[in-house]
């Protein structure tokens, strides 16, 4: 009997539509392989405007949700749901927190093998963590993770990125910065992870998908990433909680723009070479215990 293949996912800018559609190239010829594109009824423009990019960072990092325009399954069950989405400030995006808690899609996963595809910037750490509760108030069994990021310095990256999304042009800054997003070489080959997974839908044994999904490059975890990460994600927390109590929140969120800058380009890359110089010489377990658990599919709420 065929099996059937569900992908879910939203792409503001298209680059995780196309990472979507190369990694289920393989399944294409041998699953019942439906892809439904859910987009939210709030539209979330592409390119942003600069006051819209900053109002998602409160509603992600608090797991604020937003109606979806309609959509449907054409089953009730399925073998596997791929999940794909992108992190948004540390957190899920809107729409993907939207879609996790939504009761059709839940119905859907629960009890179904999901895997989990991200298209980020290169910080999605703090992001699994909050997909894999979701996933586990759905009933839903994580059996992979595939994080296509980009592989460019982060401080580099970060005005590529803030480019791209501003204005919508995926080049090269001044002919300086690099291009931004995850490379095309990356985002050919996640058809690779996608033949990973066709001897495990047949079977419906998952228990080493993920460990092929790692050894194959499809989960990195760079330690001054998983450090900035740390850090980070507990400020934007502290921050969202404190802008989303106010009624009017622009004001604050001028605020945070100007933190935020300061915090990436002028304290990071210092505080950063103090943990490089003072700490991670003598954390060397720890920080492996750490990033194995991020490469994992695991759940324990330990990884501080």
């Amino acid at each position: 009997m065929t099996k059937n293949v569900l992908v879910i996912y939203y792409s503001q800018t298209g680059q995780l539509g196309r990472i979507i559609d190369e990694f289920c190239k393989p399944l294409q010829a041998d699953y019942n392989l439906e892809l439904v594109n859910i987009s939210p009824k709030m539209a979330f423009e592409f390119p942003w405007s600069g006051k819209d990019f900053f109002r998602a960072m409160p509603m992600s990092a608090l797991g604020e949700t937003v109606e979806l325009e309609d959509f449907s399954f054409k089953r009730s069950e399925y073998d596997l749901v791929i999940f794909g989405y992108q992190p948004w400030f540390l957190s899920p995006s809107v729409p993907a927190t939207s879609m996790l808690r939504h009761p059709k899609v839940k119905a859907v996963m629960k009890g179904t093998p999901v895997i989990t595809v991200i298209g980020s910037r290169n910080m999605w750490l703090n992001s699994q963590e909050k997909i894999k509760v979701l996933l586990k108030d759905a009933s839903a069994n994580l059996v992979g993770n595939v994080a296509f990021a980009d592989r460019h310095h982060n401080w580099t990256s970060a005005v590529s990125i803030v480019y791209w999304q501003l204005y919508g042009k995926k080049k090269r800054l001044w002919g300086i910065f690099p291009k931004p997003g995850v490379s095309e070489k990356d985002i050919s080959s996640a058809s690779k992870f996608g033949h990973l997974a066709q001897s495990h839908i047949e079977s419906g044994d998952w228990n080493d998908y993920q460990q092929e999904v790692i050894d194959n490059g499809g989960v990195e975890v760079k330690p001054d990433i998983m450090f900035i990460e740390s850090k980070a994600g507990r400020l934007f927390s502290i921050w969202a909680n404190f802008i989303g109590k106010k009624k009017n929140r622009d004001p604050w969120l001028v605020v945070f723009k100007y933190y935020l800058a300061i915090a990436l380009f002028v304290a990071s890359p210092f505080v950063v070479l103090l943990d490089m110089l003072l700490i991670r010489p003598f954390t060397h377990k720890k920080r492996n215990s750490k990033r194995r658990y991020f490469q994992s599919i695991e759940l324990n709420g330990k990884n501080d």
